[in-house]
């Protein structure tokens, strides 16, 4: 409890905010979160409201569920509907629409769709069910990717050969660089916090040596959401942009090495669709060759349906901070969290559902 009274003590947010203002004065600033727990956060805590109107808060595409296509949830759903089949997801991929279904409408049809709270849920399932395949949905950044390079690492040592993974794991420096290569003005970044942990503050030094633009890796209470905004407003006020670590207390400039060696070992670099950005070289972990068995891609020759975005849905220019939820005309109307068009609305860490639930 001390922690958390620690990081959400009212008088030292409003301390913070007035030396924001203070170093802001009126020149304006757009800043991208580029985590989907920093946009719920931000949401959640209303550090919008408590900041000065020339301070733009936009949110980037830091929602794993989010950014990945819907040629990926239709070739889930495709291998659903096999026969000797059980598909293992976490809670926020169910209803995500894809083409012409969702992984919980294929659920209410029959089809064996479970949802899991780790990657050794679904090995233990596949474990005791070895007369059907499980299929787990490697969605994430490199948060998680940890735990599935775990799993399929796991499977390899115990020769578990009834477990795959339907691989979309991204990683988040080169969407960076797409980023800054865009049409988006974005003056500083807020890092994520969670990602830092295992990539380390230095992964960052590629991406900023060629786009110099004021960054903070930050962590996920009001203080440190504000600690890192007032560090991007006297950077980009000053002209002088740094590579600053907000969340010292848990982030180091190598992050976790262990992490790491288990990422290099099981996946390698690939390009990667992302959702409302498209292809971005390297951006996507592929399982290696070595461990191919456990690559459901590979493993299964399923028919894809034919992809298609939903009508009216802006989410890819709301993932890539050119719109806010409140412009999309399906924005709480046609789309909202009990009937989602859009990836955005669906997954707790998703722009228009925090917009949504907390009125932003």
């Amino acid at each position: 409890m001390k922690y958390i009274t620690e990081y959400r003590d009212r008088e030292k947010a409003n301390a913070i905010a007035n030396r924001i203002v203070a170093v802001a004065k009126d020149q304006s600033m757009t800043i991208m979160e580029v985590c989907g727990t920093h946009t719920m956060a931000l949401a959640r805590f209303g550090i919008r409201q408590i900041l000065p109107q020339n301070i733009n808060l936009i949110s980037g595409p830091g929602c794993p569920v989010c950014v990945t296509p819907n040629r990926y949830l239709d070739h889930a759903i495709a291998l659903a509907r096999q026969d000797n089949t059980i598909i293992c997801t976490f809670g926020d991929m169910i209803k995500v629409p894809g083409s012409t279904s969702s992984l919980e409408s294929e659920r209410a049809r029959g089809q064996d769709i479970r949802i899991v709270y780790s990657t050794l849920d679904a090995l233990e399932l596949a474990r005791n069910n070895i007369d059907k395949e499980i299929i787990f949905l490697g969605v994430g950044f490199e948060t998680t990717a940890p735990t599935i390079a775990a799993s399929i690492d796991i499977a390899s040592r115990q020769s578990i050969s009834n477990y795959s993974v339907l691989c979309a794991n991204k990683v988040v420096p080169p969407a960076l660089l797409a980023l800054l290569s865009g049409r988006t003005e974005i003056d500083g970044f807020i890092l994520p916090g969670h990602v830092s942990t295992i990539i380390g503050s230095e992964s960052y030094t590629p991406i900023f040596e060629k786009h110099p633009v004021a960054c903070s890796i930050a962590g996920f209470e009001p203080s440190d959401m504000l600690e890192a905004i007032y560090e991007l407003a006297v950077q980009i006020s000053s002209g002088d942009p740094k590579l600053h670590n907000s969340y010292r207390r848990v982030v180091t400039a190598n992050g976790n090495i262990k992490a790491k060696a288990l990422l290099n070992r099981i996946f390698e670099a690939s390009d990667a669709e992302w959702r409302g950005i498209g292809n971005i070289p390297e951006s996507g972990l592929s399982i290696r060759d070595e461990f191919s068995s456990y690559d459901a891609a590979k493993k299964f020759n399923v028919t894809i349906e034919e992809t298609v975005e939903p009508a009216g849905c802006r989410c890819g220019e709301i993932l890539t901070g050119n719109i806010k939820p409140a412009d999309c005309p399906l924005f709480g109307n046609n789309c909202t969290p009990s009937h989602p068009i859009g990836a955005c609305m669906v997954s707790s860490e998703g722009t228009c559902a925090a917009h949504f639930k907390y009125g932003s």
